[in-house]
């Protein structure tokens, strides 16, 4: 029987997921503080627009793709205070609110660490500094495609990649939202129409083709795995694949997804 097994928001755009027991899906289709705060570079402060609708492409700010060693920062985030503490290899670099002060204070840290780091030299590039911490800390609004969405994985894709590459699962690499087991690797691909996760009804969109940001280890933002090219050579995919593009069924209400829900698909 196919079950969630874990889920995931990333409240700071491209840095670390939080693990969580619930997530809250809204009626646009996004998860509840997913990606309400991004370091936006300092010619793009605001975010994109597509049909009325906020999204963040990913070369407009920091993100894995281009910045890997985002991956090793460990940062969390408190709903209630808006406070955003960041920390290295066991040391903080910064906590604080997202006030103005506090703003400055996180951006100056991130902004060091990442100079200190091999991509340094990509901050320097003209328009990226001085970078910006934008979004409210509420509102879901980073996402890199307009309509959102909430993302999908299938444990038993990331453990066939993970042969493939001969090296250990692991599913945040992937930065979905919900993780599944209990279906056949790249089961996830042929879902067709709706989908029935714990007590919400999704209808499918998309799969979804990956970027480098997969190759960062998420423990060392160290490029370690040759994602892309194993997906399209060692499983003969036209474009390097994994995962599920969701929206809500009922576009007028919430709904929640619980570690453990019944998966259901056609």
């Amino acid at each position: 029987m196919a079950r969630v097994v874990a889920l995931f928001r990333h409240p700071i755009k491209g840095f670390t997921p939080e693990s969580r027991e619930s997530l809250t899906v809204q009626a646009d289709g996004r998860v509840a503080g997913d990606r309400v705060l991004a370091f936006r570079f300092a010619d793009a402060v605001t975010p994109e627009d597509d049909g009325g609708l906020d999204y963040w492409p990913k070369s407009k700010g920091l993100a894995l793709q281009d910045f890997p060693a985002l991956a090793a920062l460990r940062t969390s985030y408190d709903d209630a205070s808006r406070r955003l503490r960041v920390e290295h290899d066991g040391s903080v670099l910064a906590e604080a609110g997202i006030d103005d002060d506090g703003r400055a204070e996180l951006v100056s840290a991130v902004t060091d660490f990442v100079l200190s780091t091999r991509e340094g030299r990509r901050l320097q590039r003209p328009g990226r500094l001085p970078l910006v911490l934008v979004g409210d800390g509420e509102t879901s609004r980073f996402q890199d495609r307009a309509r959102g969405y909430v993302s999908v994985h299938s444990h038993g894709s990331t453990r066939a990649l993970s042969e493939a590459l001969d090296l250990p699962a692991d599913d945040r690499r992937f930065r979905s939202n919900i993780i599944i087991d209990g279906v056949a690797p790249w089961a996830e691909l042929d879902w067709a129409g709706e989908v029935r996760i714990g007590s919400v009804t999704f209808r499918t969109a998309g799969p979804i083709v990956r970027c480098l940001a997969t190759h960062a280890n998420p423990d060392t933002g160290v490029r370690d795995a040759k994602v892309l090219t194993t997906l399209t050579k060692a499983f003969a995919q036209d474009e390097p694949t994994l995962g599920r593009l969701l929206l809500p069924a009922d576009e007028s209400a919430e709904g929640v997804v619980r570690l453990g829900d019944e998966v259901l698909a056609a």
